[in-house]
């Protein structure tokens, strides 16, 4: 991609905007995250990849605070997740001092790879579940 970061990020996140989130959210097997928008207060389902490990879920972020669900988890840790086709309800934690390059080596492969390959700033996010 670019060595400009600001450029890829641009390109990276208006490509997920409008096809890749749109398509993906539409599969049953896709884990999605549901925060509450910070503005509108409407429910926003985004695609993510990630593991759940006992009662937490796992994931990384690619672009830290600057994603708009990692904005709207700091607003309100109220979350949703589904994973394999069940919702769970949880608090999200934005974890800063985790190392995300090592976490993402214990989560899902294909997604880490593009994670890694089009992230700057990667940020841990991990779920305690509730129920």
């Amino acid at each position: 991609m670019s060595r400009n970061p600001e450029r890829k990020y641009r390109v990276v996140t208006s490509f997920q905007r409008r096809i890749g989130n749109p398509l993906l959210k539409r599969l049953p097997i896709q884990t999605l995250l549901e925060t509450t928008g910070r503005k509108s207060g409407l429910p926003r389902r985004t695609p993510v990849g990630g593991r759940l490990v006992g009662r937490e879920f796992w994931f990384v972020s690619e672009y830290g605070g600057r994603s708009q669900y990692v904005r709207n988890i700091q607003a309100d840790p109220r979350v949703r997740v589904r994973v394999r086709g069940r919702w769970y309800t949880g608090t999200a934690h934005v974890m800063p001092e985790d190392d995300a390059r090592a976490r993402l080596r214990t989560l899902p492969r294909f997604n880490s790879a593009a994670v890694r390959a089009m992230g700057a700033g990667l940020t841990t996010v991990r779920v305690d579940l509730t129920d």
